[in-house]
């Protein structure tokens, strides 16, 4: 089995799937004990590999690198790569698709933004001319064999959301996803203009789009949710509250309970699952 298959045979299945955003291998390490799918996310990668904002700095080889390793320590999960612009050129978005589907990515999200380009949920995106981005677009579906391609637009005026949805669906692209849209009304317009082709949510915290369960998008007809920095954003509150409290006493570790406290060993043990001669026979999707 393919990966690319796989993950677009659990998109036609009844229901919303989910894929969790992670940031590195710590965070798919626990995210792996709850879901068996995962979003490689852009913002939490330009976080935590490069401690910058999500506005366009991200090198493919480095893309490229954290996704080959996240394959080896998870030979079994569904794995969608965002590669923002496709990294400007068209060729260099072919090329970076065809490493990724080798490297055993299952799936990738392309965007029609602009440089400098931002945040699917921040100001200022702008987006390029249709043409442009569906000869792009097109290249890259050429170029992959079985991966999953997820066509995304930026489009922030009402018409034109509607007009590219309605284009990017009328492509051989397998999913598609408006970015940033703000209201329930919204998804039910985008669901109608694309007919039975598969529909991507992404809800971020304190983004634009409503906090939506599972069951209210399966309800929608939303096929794929995303969920970019679930894990990112969890991190950031507990480590600055644990070094806060640490601060406050005088750099005196807290009491340790294996019952309620993670320590060297709780950690080791997560660790040890990534290890590949530990995984069980028959766990990895070969990529043909």
């Amino acid at each position: 089995m393919r990966y690319g298959s796989a993950l677009r045979e659990q998109i036609h299945t009844p229901g919303t799937t989910p894929l969790v955003g992670i940031y590195d291998m710590y965070s798919a390490s626990l995210a792996a004990r709850h879901y068996d799918g995962f979003f490689v996310s852009g913002f939490g990668f330009a976080a935590s590999h490069y401690g910058l904002p999500d506005i366009g700095f991200i090198a493919w080889p480095d893309m490229v690198a954290f996704v080959e390793r996240l394959r080896q320590a998870f030979p079994a999960h569904h794995l969608l790569v965002d590669i923002d612009d496709g990294y400007v050129d068209p060729e260099v978005a072919c090329h970076v698709v065809q490493r990724l589907e080798r490297t055993g990515a299952s799936g990738v999200i392309i965007e029609d933004q602009k440089r400098p380009r931002r945040c699917g949920h921040a100001d200022g995106k702008t987006v390029l001319p249709l043409e442009e981005y569906l000869e792009k677009l097109n290249l890259v579906l050429e170029s992959r064999r079985d991966l999953v391609v997820v066509a995304r637009t930026d489009a922030t005026e009402e018409n034109e959301i509607l007009r590219r949805a309605r284009a990017l669906a009328e492509t051989d692209a397998d999913v598609v996803l408006v970015d940033g849209v703000r209201d329930v009304e919204w998804i039910r317009r985008i669901r109608k203009v694309i007919d039975d082709k598969p529909l991507l949510f992404n809800q971020i915290a304190g983004g634009r789009s409503p906090r939506l369960s599972l069951s209210e998008l399966t309800d929608l007809e939303c096929q794929v949710a995303i969920y970019s920095t679930p894990c990112l954003f969890a991190a950031h509150a507990a480590i600055d509250t644990a070094l806060s409290e640490l601060k406050e006493a005088d750099g005196r570790l807290p009491e340790f309970s294996p019952a309620t406290s993670v320590g060297v060993r709780a950690s080791t043990e997560l660790l040890e699952r990534n290890i590949s001669r530990h995984h069980p026979a028959g766990a990895r999707l070969l990529p043909a």
